[in-house]
């Protein structure tokens, strides 16, 4: 199947789709409306507004250092995974998503980066905990808190992934112990975005790294993964012919792929691929 990520509710029924994903909460801590038609996704720990306007949400490392987007390597700000009632907070969106539609993937879940967050109240946590090593805790507190959203969530739980698929790269990042992930989380989502998909030998190394971490054999002819996964590709100004070979690379290794934020030009683009294949049809008389 394809689908389309977007923040207008005008697309997700939009021709080609097959289904579609709508952002209620994204990474600037704009909220909207829940949609009955789409399958809902929530920015969880990522969150500028929510960042910018009460610091001590926002995860610090052992110097101290604030997890925010003016600093190298952060496209935003994050808010803390231990912070409760911002995590009662999304626990209510969650639920008024999922009472709209049964589906809802959970996007942007995890600790920010390696070493975060030394903050108070995490360190309190850790020393509390029946955990004498710093990543089980971490992953503990990320499993703990899938869980509890999944419980929320009476259709299927997905949960977007940082594309990394080396082993245990994941769990020291973010605290994303997939093993553990898997009993709660029925589909895996990978954004793997590009601004031309030029070259997809990288694409197709990752989207097979993910085959196998997740249970799958390296032989296409083989066992499929134990969780799903699915590839979500950039559409923005993409050309539509290297769109197209980056979706052949991907639905050759994943469940299905999605298009993001530009529906127009990945429904031009399936299009286009859809007549390639039909005026590669032979028939013959029987």
């Amino acid at each position: 199947m394809y689908g389309v990520v977007t923040r207008n509710a005008d697309e997700v029924d939009m021709e080609p789709f097959d289904l579609g994903f709508y952002e209620v909460k994204d990474v600037t801590g704009r909220a909207a409306a829940p949609l009955s038609n789409a399958i809902n996704m929530v920015s969880c720990f990522g969150d500028n507004a929510a960042a910018s306007e009460n610091p001590d949400l926002v995860p610090v490392d052992e110097r101290g250092e604030p997890a925010t987007r003016d600093r190298d390597y952060f496209d935003w700000a994050y808010v803390c995974p231990t912070h409760p009632e911002y995590r009662e907070g999304l626990m209510e969106i969650i639920e008024d998503c999922a009472a709209e539609s049964g589906d809802v993937r959970l996007d942007d879940v995890g600790f920010p980066r390696e070493g975060f967050c030394r903050c108070d109240r995490c360190e309190r946590l850790f020393a509390e905990s029946d955990h004498d090593d710093w990543s089980d805790w971490r992953a503990s507190v990320i499993t703990e808190f899938v869980a509890d959203a999944a419980d929320r969530i009476p259709g299927r739980t997905l949960l977007t992934l940082y594309p990394d698929p080396y082993p245990d790269h994941l769990r020291k990042r973010a605290g994303l112990d997939l093993d553990a992930l898997t009993a709660h989380v029925d589909e895996f989502v990978i954004p793997v975005y590009d601004l031309h998909y030029a070259t997809t030998y990288w694409l197709e190394s990752i989207a097979r790294g993910f085959r196998s971490r997740l249970g799958g054999d390296y032989d296409l002819h083989g066992a499929p993964p134990e969780t799903p996964f699915s590839i979500e590709l950039y559409a923005v100004d993409v050309d539509i012919e290297e769109l197209i070979n980056a979706a052949e690379v991907a639905e050759t290794y994943a469940k299905d792929v999605f298009f993001g934020y530009d529906a127009s030009n990945a429904a031009a683009a399936l299009r286009r691929k859809d007549a390639d294949t039909r005026e590669g049809e032979v028939h013959r008389p029987e």
